[in-house]
């Protein structure tokens, strides 16, 4: 592409975007973009961020902000977004997102009281890849149970901002009015964006051993427990393995099935919705198969493998079992699991869990079957643009959690 306009640039990488020409698209990164997506993630993340609206009826007249990024208009089947693009000096693409220009912000969920609990920022962690917290904790002298929260997979920040919407923070702010301290913290991927972990160990247990202590260290918290969403609740098992204090688990939505199978089924489930996709799940079919092939190595470059990790990830990710881990803890567990959530379900994630633990009589499974994988209620199919109305976490999940860890006390 040798258009040399910005806003000409920028409407020509969305009809790339439109025609589903990700790769195209990828090869126009600067470092620091590329750095940020990994290789062939790009179809994904778009059709993540845009799927639920339908394709892409017209392109509208880019609007470039001084020194800032150009703006350009999407209209789709179902509604309207804009891509917002910025170039670097070179001409080369350093940012590209999409937005909702109708989202509102995130307004505090009603069974919350503020009034409740005071909040502290954090440091967690040291050296160079501490990273920023907030405590969360109540009004009055104690004893508190104390929860470590932990985002799903992706450079999620503390609150598990997605779109308007803050599910994490909906948890502590509820939880905190309820009398729970409640700990959490931008994953490394957020605040250090350019550092790839190794391994799923490296982005999660380092903050959350380090979360889990510095809470322990309170003269107004007894016990902490650790409470992960999605890939934090798959990690959470090897978090109470590594810090033998942590006295409980909360799983959220958490997988059970291997990764690199539920991102293929995600995007198939998407791409049902939308035919353009189709090159996107070709791609993670390709990336899966190799993360499956016995030849799989570290030295396996990260562009042939799903979402841009390394082979020692996967690796890693291969060799965990996070249902035999948890069911060789001797801690008790809640399982809560959304019916209506598409990326971990009740038939491919939450069915391993309750065949792992089945035996085990201080574990707890509760589905609400009106949630989704956020667990905001509502009814029917899930899309990705529900993401995209302002929505609080179910206020019996946050009962179903305070209720039992008093009880696990």
């Amino acid at each position: 592409m040798t258009v040399s306009d910005p806003g000409r640039r920028a409407r020509a990488v969305v009809e790339l975007l439109r025609q589903g020409r990700f790769g195209e698209v990828e090869e126009l990164f600067a470092p620091a973009l590329r750095a940020l997506v990994p290789t062939g993630g790009l179809g994904a993340a778009w059709l993540a961020g845009t799927g639920g609206n339908g394709a892409v009826r017209a392109i509208g007249e880019a609007r470039c902000d001084p020194d800032g990024p150009v703006r350009v208009p999407m209209t789709f089947e179902r509604g309207l977004l804009t891509a917002v693009v910025s170039f670097d000096d070179a001409g080369l693409l350093d940012g590209l997102r999409v937005d909702d220009p109708s989202a509102p912000v995130w307004t505090p969920p009603p069974y919350a009281r503020p009034e409740a609990f005071d909040e502290h920022a954090v440091t967690i962690g040291s050296g160079d890849l501490a990273v920023p917290g907030t405590l969360t904790v109540p009004r009055g002298p104690g004893p508190w149970p104390g929860v470590v929260l932990l985002a799903g997979g992706g450079p999620f920040d503390r609150d598990g901002t997605t779109g308007p919407n803050k599910p994490l923070k909906d948890l502590a702010w509820g939880l905190a009015g309820r009398g729970v301290a409640v700990l959490r913290f931008d994953k490394v991927t957020c605040a250090h964006p350019s550092r790839v972990p190794a391994t799923m160990t490296d982005e999660y247990v380092p903050h959350a051993v380090a979360a889990v202590r510095l809470l322990r260290e309170r003269a107004d918290v007894d016990r902490v427990f650790v409470a992960g969403h999605s890939m934090g609740g798959k990690v959470s098992p090897r978090v109470a393995a590594a810090e033998p204090s942590v006295a409980g688990l909360v799983l959220l939505a958490g997988d059970a099935e291997p990764m690199h199978r539920a991102a293929v089924r995600v995007v198939r489930h998407l791409a049902a919705s939308d035919p353009g996709a189709q090159a996107a799940v070709e791609t993670f079919e390709r990336q899966a198969a190799a993360v499956e092939d016995p030849g799989l190595s570290a030295d396996t470059p990260a562009a042939e493998l799903p979402f841009g990790l390394p082979g020692c990830y996967w690796l890693d990710l291969r060799g965990y079992d996070p249902v035999a881990t948890a069911a060789a803890l001797d801690k008790p567990m809640l399982i809560l699991q959304g019916g209506r959530d598409y990326q971990v379900t009740v038939a491919d994630d939450l069915a391993r869990w309750r065949a792992g633990l089945a035996h085990r009589a201080d574990v707890t499974f509760r589905v609400h079957d009106a949630d989704d994988h956020l667990f905001f209620p509502g009814a029917g199919p899930v899309t990705p643009a529900d993401y995209t109305r302002p929505q609080h976490v179910d206020p019996e999940v946050v009962s179903d959690i305070a209720i039992w860890l008093e009880r696990a006390r």
